[in-house]
């Protein structure tokens, strides 16, 4: 079996949802709930944004114990400086720094060119390396990325001591055979890559999140990240509920396992959507009302003598009081 470490990004990615603003107490709650889920590593949020994200960053770092506390910053010193500022108290802290890989963001994000991208993250990742060691690196924008360059900006990453890579769709732009064929490329052209923690971010735009981090995994990345509920920007992120019963439920099928604890999922997903606003849909896989419902008689008089006529996962599994 090989374990896949669950990274969360519910308090940085999920919380660029549309409307929504938590307060540092409930990005508190939801982290605590994280911690006792069993995530390896919490993403507390984008420090350099503004004092109130940064102090809810740090109010994070200082009070949850676990798992790893990290904090996004660009490539830029100003970024590096204020995610180390926010997560230096946490046991275990982190900086990710991201920067655009693709020629189009490129262009209109970083509004420069591959020499300036290429030199940014040499520098940026340095920086970070000095102040916290643990570093993780996001080729923002990969899947539509100059496969080459995107290598180039990975091996100096490394190189320049990040020990995790995370690959990101950050469009929701790739097909599953598609991204599996990437990382496949990825891990032949930078030989490093075996050396450090290959991880995957997908965007759910095309509704291949999960799809497209399974892939991920079967293709050789030991983490893989997403928010609860599904939460994020545009149409969301790979939802981390389903991230985790998909490898608990056909675990032994894909050789995979994780630490997580998923009879807390339902509790985290209720607080989330709680201090969101952020209601689940009815037919949401794990969490989602009819989950575990059914109407027709029929499979009603089934899943009566036996939940396994109708039912892949047993509703208590995943902390589920109502099926």
């Amino acid at each position: 079996m090989r374990r896949i470490e669950i990274y969360d990004t519910t308090l940085r990615d999920g919380l660029q949802s549309p409307g929504v603003a938590v307060d540092g107490q409930g990005r508190l709650a939801i982290a605590r709930r994280l911690a006792l889920l069993g995530v390896d590593a919490i993403e507390a949020g984008f420090p350099v944004v503004g004092e109130a994200e940064a102090e809810a960053v740090r109010l994070v770092a200082r009070e949850v114990d676990g798992p790893v506390i990290k904090g996004l910053a660009r490539a830029h010193p100003r970024d590096v400086d204020a995610a180390w500022d926010a997560v230096r108290d946490a046991a275990r802290p982190r900086i990710t720094v991201y920067a655009p890989v693709s020629d189009v963001q490129i262009a209109h994000v970083l509004r420069g060119t591959r020499e300036d991208a290429l030199g940014r993250i040499r520098a940026a990742v340095a920086h970070a390396h000095t102040l916290a060691g643990d570093v993780e690196f996001s080729p923002m924008d990969a899947t539509r990325a100059d496969p080459a360059f995107l290598a180039e900006t990975v091996a100096v990453a490394i190189a320049e001591g990040a020990a995790i890579v995370s690959v990101p769709d950050t469009v929701g732009y790739t097909v599953p055979h598609e991204f599996a064929a990437l990382l496949t490329r990825l891990q032949a052209d930078v030989t490093q890559l075996a050396q450090v923690t290959l991880a995957v971010h997908c965007h759910n735009d095309l509704g291949l999140a999960v799809a497209n981090s399974l892939a991920g995994v079967l293709a050789g990345a030991t983490a893989v990240e997403g928010t609860i509920n599904g939460l994020g920007a545009r149409a969301g992120n790979a939802a981390l509920e389903e991230l985790v019963m998909l490898i608990d439920t056909r675990g032994a099928h894909l050789g995979l396992e994780t630490a997580i604890a998923p009879e807390h999922l339902t509790a985290a997903s209720r607080l989330v959507s709680e201090l969101t606003g952020y209601t689940v849909q009815p037919n949401k896989a794990i969490v989602g009302a009819n989950a575990f419902q059914h109407d027709a008689a029929l499979y009603r008089a089934a899943v009566g003598r036996d939940r396994a006529t109708y039912e892949i996962m047993d509703p208590r599994r995943v902390g589920r009081d109502d099926a």
